[in-house]
């Protein structure tokens, strides 16, 4: 008996209902919402609000030389938090072709979440460890401000957008 000849566009929609399932990518959405939180620590906090930059606990702009200074620290911060924005965008083109993109919730959660690790991770080095800036360092340094920017900025965030990553 002959073994009836199966076209090939079922023979692909059988092979991918029967694929092992490929669980989505979560590392370029995570690097992406790391890019996009220093984008944002860096636009809103050091250049519109102007409260600090990169050192000013360090060299206070108080003059043209530690304004010089910040800057060119403010330059290679957003250069750093640039490259790793690009990573997500690499890595989540790459997942896309493999068919591992997360879906929308998915994805939204994971910039929450990298946003909220970008912030935990910098309130603690830089405001607290190195303690090269603070939150609010101009005109003067407030420190409950650091703790609101750990509590709210890093952990909220954390929470909420690994719990909208697991949901989406």
């Amino acid at each position: 008996m002959a073994r009836p000849v199966i076209p090939a566009d079922r023979r692909a929609a059988y092979a991918a209902a029967n694929a092992p399932l490929r669980r989505p990518a979560l590392v370029p959405g995570v690097l992406l919402g790391v890019g996009f939180g220093g984008f944002v620590d860096g636009i809103v906090l050091h250049q519109i609000l102007q409260l600090h930059n990169m050192l000013s606990a360090w060299v206070p702009p108080v003059n043209m030389e530690g304004m010089r200074v910040n800057m060119a620290w403010d330059g290679y911060f957003h250069a750093l938090v640039w490259a790793v924005a690009m990573a997500g965008v690499w890595g989540l083109w790459a997942a896309g072709r493999a068919g591992r993109a997360p879906r929308a919730g998915a994805f939204l959660g994971q910039l929450v979440l990298g946003w909220g690790l970008f912030n935990l991770v910098e309130g603690v080095v830089d405001h607290h460890v190195l303690q090269t800036h603070h939150v609010v360092d101009l005109p003067r340094h407030v420190p409950a401000a650091d703790w609101v920017f750990l509590g709210v900025g890093g952990v909220l965030l954390v929470l909420v957008g690994a719990a909208l990553a697991r949901r989406g």
